[in-house]
């Protein structure tokens, strides 16, 4: 089966990860025009909104979050509103503009307020040196409360890889690797671009090298998965994480760990 899910160039759903598809992760992504309204029910699950771009309303029982929104485009140097949503929570999101916005889920437990995350509240830092430097802003860490869910989001310049050297977490061995599934959803500068993503395992029964476009989500059960972007083109993608345990501990493919000495 492909690990690549295509997106969908009308209504409301870019782009959605299958029911079932994986045990932990859940994902979907919307558009919204002004003044449209997207229900949003958490039930057994636990829910991170990331709001993309534009400006919206969030309100549930509990909760009225308004006028929420501060970038255009994933690819401004901001960080995004998100809301923290536990189960048994429904909400329902308005649009104050044009929107786009994802919906991560993972397995949730009791004890947890829905809670907004506000910009400032992301921490943000620069990974790598060289053609591997990339951008990661922090939506909701492990140092962060939740049950199950890890939600990230990555800016690649051109010509930059990312995820790399090539690392996975598919092993439940802490403190040395955690297994974690993930998805990756991507968007690209200008949007007809393309970048391309690798998931292959050491013994190689899984090993798919995918040509990623605009909105398109890639799927990781397991294994390394790196990210190439080409020149003249940026990359953006929003990590979904979970799995057992809440941590994230990566392992790095050892045929490539010397590229940590250059």
């Amino acid at each position: 089966m492909s690990l690549l899910v295509k997106s969908s160039k009308r209504g409301q759903t870019m782009v959605a990860l299958e029911a079932g598809r994986l045990e932990y992760v859940g994902f979907s992504a919307y558009r919204l025009s002004l003044g449209e309204t997207l229900p949003v029910s958490a039930g057994d699950k636990e829910l991170c909104l990331v709001l993309l771009s534009g400006r919206v309303n969030i309100e549930g029982e509990g909760f009225n979050w308004q006028n929420l929104g501060d970038r255009q485009s994933v690819f401004e140097d901001k960080s995004p509103f998100a809301a923290y949503l536990p189960p048994g929570t429904d909400a329902q999101v308005t649009a104050l503009s044009d929107v786009q916005i994802a919906v991560c889920a993972a397995p949730g437990s009791d004890g947890y307020e829905p809670r907004l995350i506000r910009p400032e509240n992301c921490k943000r830092s620069v990974r790598g040196k060289g053609a591997n430097t990339r951008y990661v802003c922090d939506i909701l860490p492990d140092s962060e409360p939740a049950h199950s869910l890890l939600v990230v989001e990555v800016r690649t310049p051109s010509g930059h890889s990312s995820s790399y050297p090539p690392h996975k977490h598919d092993t439940d061995d802490l403190p040395h690797q955690s297994f974690l599934e993930e998805t990756y959803y991507h968007q690209i500068n200008p949007p007809q671009g393309f970048v391309f993503q690798r998931v292959y395992t050491d013994d190689r029964s899984i090993d798919q090298a995918m040509a990623v476009e605009n909105s398109d989500l890639v799927v990781v059960p397991k294994g390394y998965h790196p990210v190439s972007v080409p020149y003249g083109y940026e990359s953006y993608y929003l990590n979904v994480m979970a799995g057992p345990k809440r941590a994230w501990h990566f392992h790095n493919d050892p045929q490539h760990s010397w590229l940590l000495d250059l």
